[in-house]
């Protein structure tokens, strides 16, 4: 399947982590999937990185979108400044982290703008036994990604960060009200890497995800070219957006 040939509203869907070394890398990749990716991450790799807010500029003055996942967590007035920051930069998603409170006061720094605020649920990279060294031991992975989705939704939050194994069980936990954005995704026969609660990308959609966060297997892709890694998750995302419907 040719790029062409994917929807535009199934591009948008495919999040590309630009979880690279600098600014320079991320600026490069953009190009290279132009025409393929309109929608790109940028965290915590590129966060104190020199320039990293005129890459953010020009992503976004170049009519892509992209995904702010800094995962903001402090006391309610700094959070709320922050994301009023965040919302003036333009960007579209922005992560946050925390109880209720922090919640409502970052959907107050939002404001009236289009910015969406996604809370973190558990991180794909983290299992039972991690969870158990944290102190949550009486409650499995599941619960805990379901307890902080509805406390999401409750807070007035627009949707969460999930594995694409627990992306069913929110969707009908909230009633379809929460968007899902899923990272830990992997291909078939591609490498597991640091991703413990991984999904491939047409299980993910399958199981109610409504956006696909994807690094490695598009940005250092094995025997392609990072566009062509792209252009064949895009495939499988629109096969599976179709097969869903």
């Amino acid at each position: 399947m040719t790029p062409t040939q994917i929807a535009p509203d199934v591009r948008e869907r495919l999040i590309v982590a630009l979880d690279v070394p600098d600014v320079a890398a991320a600026g490069k990749m953009v190009a290279d999937l132009d025409g393929v990716a309109s929608f790109f991450k940028i965290g915590l790799t590129l966060q104190l990185a020199p320039g990293v807010e005129d890459l953010i500029q020009s992503v976004i003055k170049d009519g892509k979108k992209v995904f702010l996942d800094y995962k903001y967590y402090d006391i309610s007035e700094t959070l709320k400044t922050a994301v009023r920051r965040a919302a003036g930069l333009g960007v579209s998603f922005l992560t946050i982290h925390g109880p209720s409170v922090l919640i409502r006061a970052a959907v107050e720094g939002r404001g009236s703008s289009p910015l969406k605020l996604f809370t973190v649920t558990v991180l794909t990279s983290l299992d039972a036994g991690d969870m158990t060294e944290m102190g949550y031991s009486s409650h499995s992975v599941e619960e805990l990604v379901l307890f902080r989705a509805r406390k999401a939704l409750e807070a007035g939050c627009d949707g969460v960060i999930a594995s694409g194994l627990e992306a069913k069980k929110i969707k009908e936990l909230t009633g379809g009200k929460l968007l899902v954005v899923t990272p830990g995704i992997r291909p078939l026969g591609s490498g597991a890497d640091d991703q413990k609660r991984r999904t491939t990308p047409r299980d993910a959609i399958l199981a109610g995800a409504d956006y696909l966060v994807v690094g490695r297997p598009i940005t250092d892709p094995k025997g392609m070219t990072p566009k062509q890694a792209a252009e064949e998750i895009l495939a499988e995302v629109q096969s599976a957006f179709a097969e869903r419907a």
